[in-house]
């Protein structure tokens, strides 16, 4: 996509800082720049952890739901 697609929610400038890594976003930023590309955050976020490799992606997804089960667990227990 290109920058002027982000133009609503964010700057050329800051986009461009964010392409070369020199600005990290908010949630709330990142929330916004994840309605524009019609992703759920935590796709891109997913990305960010594991690349391109599925074998990564894989790991890394069962390895958040084996966390999410255990707190939800404990959450659950009184």
């Amino acid at each position: 996509m290109s920058q002027e697609a982000f133009s609503d929610v964010s700057s050329r400038t800051y986009m461009s800082s964010l392409e070369r890594d020199l600005k990290s976003p908010t949630l709330h930023k990142l929330t916004e720049l994840c309605e524009v590309m019609e992703v759920h955050p935590l796709t891109l976020l997913t990305l960010a952890y594991a690349g391109d490799s599925t074998d990564k992606t894989d790991e890394l997804l069962a390895r958040v739901r084996q966390e999410l089960e255990a707190v939800l667990k404990e959450r659950s227990t009184p």
